[in-house]
């Protein structure tokens, strides 16, 4: 597989193809964020995962897919993940997504307010939303189950290589966002899936899996 997931701002981005969804992924900003492109292959249709920043280079994004956006989904709230938002989503039509919880806190108030459970369509794909909380209130995950069985995993800030997102703020949470990632993660989805974090490298549950403890006795 030539795909790594490694990007950085100003660079390239990645490509992944897993056959009905083509992934891209490309990074931001001196955040380092991370933006994804999902096209449907048997439609064209096309959903993006957090406009973080650099309208510009978002748009150019969608164009080396099929040219067009069909959705825009903001895992969370926090303002290096939303920095695009308002621009890309007038720019091209899409229809907007965000956690119900985190809703009202983004600039642009979503046309689709996600709650767990939920599935979001992509022409002919289907992901499922996998709400987790601690990091923001209504910090969301999507859940993309490949023909070979395997789970390919958008998770935000909440999941990363190492373990789960910052929670040192007042108004976060580690036993709110570590429940829920070994709840509706861990204990859901097995050592196959593959994980695509809002900074940094992917991961892969496999590799995590045995740290769980450690994790939750360091408490971050």
């Amino acid at each position: 597989m030539s795909y790594t997931g490694e990007v950085v701002p100003g660079g390239p981005s990645d490509v992944r193809d897993l056959g009905p969804l083509v992934l891209r992924k490309m990074a931001v900003s001196d955040m380092h964020n991370n933006v994804y492109l999902l096209t449907c292959a048997a439609t064209g249709e096309q959903l993006m995962v957090d406009a973080a920043d650099d309208a510009e280079r978002c748009l150019a994004l969608v164009r080396e897919g099929t040219g067009r956006l069909d959705h825009l989904v903001t895992t969370h709230r926090h303002w290096d993940h939303v920095r695009a938002l308002e621009e890309v989503a007038r720019s091209t039509g899409a229809r907007t997504y965000a956690g119900a919880d985190d809703a009202d806190a983004l600039p642009l108030t979503p046309d689709v307010r996600l709650r767990h459970g939920d599935p979001v369509r992509v022409g002919e794909l289907v992901l499922d939303v996998v709400h987790l909380r601690g990091h923001t209130p209504g910090s969301v995950a999507l859940a993309w189950a490949a023909p070979d069985g395997a789970t390919h995993l958008l998770t935000g800030d909440s999941l990363f290589p190492g373990g789960v997102g910052n929670t040192k703020r007042p108004e976060q949470s580690f036993e709110d966002l570590y429940r829920d990632v070994t709840e509706r993660v861990f204990d859901v989805y097995d050592d196959r899936t593959w994980f695509y974090p809002g900074h940094g490298n992917d991961g892969r549950l496999a590799d995590e899996r045995p740290h769980l403890d450690e994790w939750r006795d360091r408490g971050w």
